[in-house]
């Protein structure tokens, strides 16, 4: 009988897993600069940008493009956007995001902005970028002054599920019209049903979907997988089995080769295989794959070489329709989906990562007041986005990093001319991408824990949907959640019950 082999440390240790113990080099108090602000701000970001594993960080960095390529494409092909200066400004926030913050923080277009650019032909690219700015200052302001975290701490829980939730139905049923009808992305209309066959058709949408759903399951707390991306059932299964794993030498030698016993190793060795694709990136180079088979001759109109930078001219009376048309219907989605709700959603996702209001509003703020002046799209942090990364296995800065690394490299290697690659993207492969990160921030709002909450948080997604108008559900919500609490006091309970929600730290 052979003996039992003990376990080896070594081979306990998942390859992919971030270096925790050689992440910081042990100070040396013989140097003062090991101790200096720099080299901790330096250590931080260090830490900020680890992967936490390859494939996972890679996948994640997909689960926002189902936002992001409708809107920059429908941009440049109607109204002459800058995609290259896009790209390039977009990429930039994505890495420093990445290692302000540490969690895949998204970059999105302002979408109310976006929209009355694709509805109203005389909202150009110097209306739009005026907005922009605008919208940036006013959150800036807000987010130095403290009202931003002021505001935070005010608005019920139950209303900011409520926007979260309305906002990821509103991503779900877009992607279903994406799936289902043929688009116009510049117009921003759905024309006629889409075929079930095809490199675009209804067959290839349900396909992805169907992998994307054997890959990744529901949704699982813990995706970081170990290699892979897709499972938290294989996670689990190897932290609750490590001591199996360690000692499965032993069981090896003692002897079970059974028939029986090398299937179910081989079976399992299969699934953890399947369970660790990263879906996303999968679904998305297969997209890339068709968009060049779709029309071989989009290789001829690939320009090398990043598009001109130039400074957009601005009038009185662009200024003017910016902010009327433009900055006032934004500040209330900016607010309320792209500051609250990103931080509540960070601290359910990431517990420990409290994010301050103050901080995503000065982010936003800053991001628009440096690249609108040069005809990059106003951008915004958004909830979305962020449950869509998380999706598909982002869990660190790295996640955005990789993202923003690409974009910098297409934007300065293809330019604008990379709009002729997207406009043949098949866009039911966008809805499928959509889809799920639309699903993922609904899910989010599964944790009212009574009647009460839930009321209000369906009244303000119902107006919000409804409306099509993140203020005026919040406002709706609000005023159900006062007549509720002073319905409440009139029984008897105390003033101090109104708000129970904590804020984060600072």
């Amino acid at each position: 009988m052979a003996l039992p082999i003990p376990p080896n440390p070594i081979s306990t240790i998942d390859p992919e897993a971030p270096r925790i113990a050689n992440a910081t080099p042990i100070s040396n108090t013989n140097n003062p600069s090991s101790s200096g602000p720099a080299f901790i701000a330096m250590q931080k970001v260090k830490t900020n940008l680890v992967l936490r594993s390859k494939w996972a960080e890679l996948n994640g960095a997909m689960g926002d493009l189902g936002t992001y390529i409708p809107i920059v494409l429908a941009l440049t092909l109607s109204r002459n956007l800058n995609l290259g200066t896009t790209l390039i400004f977009t990429g930039i926030y994505n890495i420093v995001t990445g290692a302000i913050y540490g969690v895949p923080m998204p970059v999105q277009p302002m979408k109310s902005i976006a929209a009355v650019a694709l509805s109203d032909p005389t909202f150009s690219v110097p209306e739009i970028m005026a907005s922009g700015i605008l919208t940036g200052a006013v959150l800036l302001v807000l987010g130095l002054t403290g009202l931003m975290q002021l505001a935070y701490t005010l608005i019920p829980l139950s209303v900011v599920r409520g926007i979260q939730l309305a906002q990821g139905l509103s991503f779900a049923l877009t992607a279903v019209k994406y799936v289902r009808k043929v688009q116009d992305l510049p117009k921003s209309k759905s024309l006629e049903e889409r075929n079930w066959l095809g490199f675009d058709g209804l067959v290839l949408a349900i396909a992805c979907v169907c992998f994307i759903v054997v890959v990744n399951g529901a949704g699982d707390k813990d995706r970081s997988c170990g290699g892979g991306v897709g499972g938290g059932d294989v996670e689990s299964e190897r932290n609750s089995n490590s001591n199996f794993d360690s000692n499965a030498s032993v069981i090896v030698v003692v002897g079970d080769d059974s028939d029986e016993g090398r299937t179910s190793r081989i079976g399992r060795r299969v699934k953890n295989v399947v369970f660790s694709l990263p879906s996303a990136f999968i679904v998305f180079v297969l997209g890339v794959i068709l968009a060049f088979v779709r029309r071989p001759q989009v290789v001829r109109e690939i320009k090398l070489g990043p598009s001109s930078i130039e400074v957009v001219k601005f009038t009185k009376h662009v200024w003017k329709e910016g902010f009327v048309k433009g900055t006032i219907p934004q500040l209330p989605l900016s607010i309320l989906n792209s500051v609250i709700a990103v931080c509540k959603l960070t601290s359910d996702l990431f517990p420990g990562k409290d994010f301050s209001a103050t901080s995503l509003s000065v982010t936003v703020g800053l991001m628009n007041l440096a690249g609108g002046w040069f005809g990059a799209m106003p951008c915004c942090h958004g909830a979305g986005g962020l449950a869509g990364q998380y999706k598909f296995g982002g869990r660190s800065g790295g996640c955005v990093a990789i993202l923003g690394a690409a974009k910098l490299v297409l934007g300065f290697v293809l330019g604008s001319s990379l709009a002729h690659i997207f406009n043949q993207f098949p866009v039911g492969i966008l809805g499928v991408l959509l889809l799920f990160a639309g699903i993922e921030l609904a899910m989010a709002s599964r944790d009212m824990k009574n009647k009460q909450d839930s009321f209000v948080m369906l009244i303000c997604t119902a107006v919000s949907l409804v409306g099509s108008s993140a203020a005026l559900g919040f406002l709706s919500g609000m005023l159900v959640f006062l007549i509720l609490r002073l319905r409440d006091w009139t029984k008897g309970k105390p003033l101090s019950s109104f708000w129970l929600r904590g804020s984060p730290r600072l």
